[in-house]
């Protein structure tokens, strides 16, 4: 108890990083373990829902408001996510996709940089979630205890949608079989497309979400990038639980790496990921469904 007193605020901010990291990396797993699709574009949609934050929310602005925002800032990433399924459906080498998406991240970066320069911009937590609450007799932010909040309920539509409906069950049979799916009528393309275009959703939700915390600034879409990858490595492809779990574990190995060994602390998350990739190769939770080739 003497050690979680002194590190609790390291470890509460390694929740938020983590939700925030989910709300990023789930639609990267989902999308490369589903459609076996590698876009390293991902952390660009994300710094582009942080862009719109700074762009749509004041520093008074009301919860609505920034709750509209985020809505317009999902609906954008969905739009984008449909245009790079476009741009990469009739690509199936990893290196092509790789490159393409990378392409299409480095001009985004120089759009985004003329939109908005190079100087960091912050967006504003909405005025009803600015303050602070105890916990376990420290103040804490409410809006980090929120975003923790979204990335739960998040999650659990996520794992609902994908194991217990009939949409989830189409979405499993295509990653399985795309012939049979086409056989009973079922396009193929359109199920991918909508997996392509949530998760493009998601990531540039996170990004807006995000704002507050890590801010808007050139350069960011890399970071996330990375570090969703290392999620999406460590939880498994293509998979709601993995994501999850593997953005907790790089949550807290980030956030108390920083604070207990700030000289090591990148080594202690790539040396994390690697212990992983020795024990378990395909990640903690891979879902079982996930495309044979993203596991290549």
């Amino acid at each position: 108890m003497g050690w979680l007193d002194a590190n609790l605020i390291s470890v509460l901010n390694g929740f938020a990083l983590a939700a925030l990291l989910f709300l990023i990396a789930v639609g990267l797993s989902l999308v490369f373990g589903t459609m076996d699709v590698l876009n390293l574009a991902h952390g660009s949609l994300s710094l582009i829902g942080a862009y719109l934050g700074v762009a749509l929310v004041d520093e008074d602005a009301s919860l609505g408001v920034f709750v509209l925002a985020a809505l317009l800032a999902a609906a954008v990433g969905a739009a984008l996510g449909a245009a790079l399924a476009a741009m990469t459906s009739a690509i199936n080498d990893h290196l092509r996709q790789a490159l393409l998406t990378l392409g299409v991240a480095l001009i985004a970066a120089d759009v985004l940089r003329e939109l908005f320069g190079s100087d960091p911009e912050r967006v504003s937590a909405p005025a009803a979630l600015a303050g602070s609450v105890d916990v376990l007799g420290r103040p804490y932010p409410v809006y980090r205890l929120s975003v923790v909040a979204v990335a739960v309920v998040i999650g659990l539509v996520l794992y609902v949608v994908l194991e217990r409906t009939q949409a989830g069950a189409i979405v499993r049979a295509t990653v399985a079989d795309r012939g049979m799916v086409e056989a009973i009528g079922i396009r193929s393309q359109v199920v991918l497309l909508g997996v392509f275009g949530v998760g493009a959703a998601l990531a540039t939700l996170g990004g807006l979400l995000a704002g507050p915390v890590l801010g808007a600034r050139p350069g960011l879409d890399s970071t996330v990038l990375l570090l969703a990858l290392v999620v999406v490595v460590v939880g498994g492809l293509g998979s709601v639980r993995g994501a999850l779990l593997g953005a907790l574990l790089v949550g807290q190995v980030q956030t108390l790496g920083v604070s207990l060994l700030p000289g090591q602390a990148s080594y202690l998350l790539f040396g994390a990921m690697a212990l992983v990739l020795l024990l378990r190769p395909r990640g903690l939770l891979p879902s079982p469904y996930a495309h044979a080739g993203g596991h290549a």
